[in-house]
């Protein structure tokens, strides 16, 4: 049963819903901002958000449109110029030919996971994902009462997927895969020629793939390549929110298969009508020059906390097994503490003041030994975290 009383009423929501846990991270933000409404000095390296603003181009022009009474509807997959600067932008970082026609914005990229799961999961069907990962993702696939398949990885596999994984966990009822490459928790990448080879166990499967590039971007070690490089016969999701910085906005896009383009035009058309023209107009922006130039600059500022953050934690006793190359994430290990990762992560925040993420919020492998710390915050504050986890930690022996 799950029944809510609305006066005199029972409401009965649907059975789905229990099997879709709340979002923890939120819950903690929630009480590190209550900590710090009663004056006490926390660090929030919690929650998945970059400090930087929106770029001062995209502002501006945000200004212009907002006084615009000519904003209306756009079309259900975005505006044709928005398409196809996203399809430009596509050549010029990766050097792929994307015809405009198989990109659709969305309401932020939590939208794009929503189109792909109506478009793709079946009642029934297994949808392999890594534990661990980014909760939503395996509750998007609940919502289509889809069965999310939980593949244990760990340090050796770079917290990832590989083809001898997805060969070994496909079941008689598997009937795709979503992985997201780099990944929220861990900041780990799939690398090109394993991502080649877990598409072509998919296809030997017909089967499907979706994949989550949203910080792909945000990549540190190298010159990433995009899944779509590998064919176009897969779903590709990416975001305006972190590599642009504007989580708030909620816009996002998908790279869908030619075929099923009006397949994902009917469902955006049904349940979202479409994405904020406002926001889709200023998003034009994105791709100016300076605009660009700006976030490769955040970029690198973002790898040089990455890099000042790992050592320190080392340093007191919380093991970083893989070296995250992408996002602004380090999952590391504390059972060297004798602390569970919720104990630490109760404890830190009450004790010292920062809030960090226990690893039950990304699933349920090995849960209890990793915590998620979130990087993208000021170089100043990491540096007064990390003290604060260093003395915390001192304290424990």
């Amino acid at each position: 049963m799950n029944d809510i009383q609305a006066g005199a009423a029972t409401t009965r929501a649907a059975q789905r819903t229990q099997r879709i846990a709340p979002f923890q991270v939120m819950e903690l933000v929630k009480r590190a901002a209550r900590l710090r409404s009663e004056g006490k000095p926390v660090i929030q390296l919690d929650i998945g958000e970059p400090d930087f603003s929106a770029p001062p181009k995209v502002l501006e022009a945000l200004t212009r449109i907002a006084g615009d009474a000519s904003v209306r509807y756009t079309p259900a997959t975005g505006l044709p110029a928005l398409r196809e600067a996203i399809a430009a932008d596509y050549r010029r970082r990766y050097d792929l030919e994307i015809d405009p026609s198989r990109i659709v914005v969305t309401a932020g990229a939590s939208a794009a996971l929503v189109l792909a799961c109506a478009a793709l999961v079946e009642t029934g069907d297994q949808v392999l994902l890594t534990d661990p990962s980014y909760p939503c993702n395996r509750h998007f696939v609940t919502a289509f009462d889809g069965i999310p398949q939980l593949v244990p990885v760990g340090a050796q596999t770079r917290f990832q997927m590989t083809a001898a994984l997805l060969r070994q966990h496909w079941a008689p009822q598997t009937r795709g895969v979503l992985v997201a490459t780099p990944s929220n928790p861990t900041g780990t990448s799939i690398g090109a020629d394993e991502l080649a080879g877990i598409l072509a166990e998919v296809r030997a499967r017909h089967g499907y793939a979706i994949v989550d590039e949203i910080y792909l971007g945000l990549s540190f070690d190298g010159a990433p390549r995009s899944a779509l490089t590998l064919g176009d016969d897969l779903v590709v999701v990416n975001s305006f929110s972190k590599y642009f910085s504007m989580t708030g906005w909620r816009l996002g896009w998908l790279v869908v298969p030619p075929a099923l383009v009006p397949v994902f035009e009917k469902l955006a058309q049904n349940l979202f009508i479409c994405a904020s023209a406002i926001a889709q107009r200023a998003a034009l922006a994105c791709f100016d020059a300076e605009t660009i130039a700006l976030c490769e600059e955040r970029r690198v500022e973002l790898r040089r906390r990455r890099d000042l953050i790992v050592p320190r934690l080392s340093q007191a006793g919380l093991s970083v097994p893989s070296m995250p190359d992408g996002a602004f994430y380090v999952y590391a290990d504390c059972s060297a503490t004798g602390l569970s990762s919720t104990e630490f992560a109760d404890r830190l925040l009450d004790e010292a003041h920062v809030s960090l993420v226990p690893g039950a919020d990304f699933g349920e492998h090995d849960h209890q030994r990793y915590l998620r710390l979130s990087f993208a915050t000021a170089a100043s504050l990491l540096e007064q975290a990390g003290d604060r986890i260093a003395r915390f930690t001192a304290g424990l022996r």
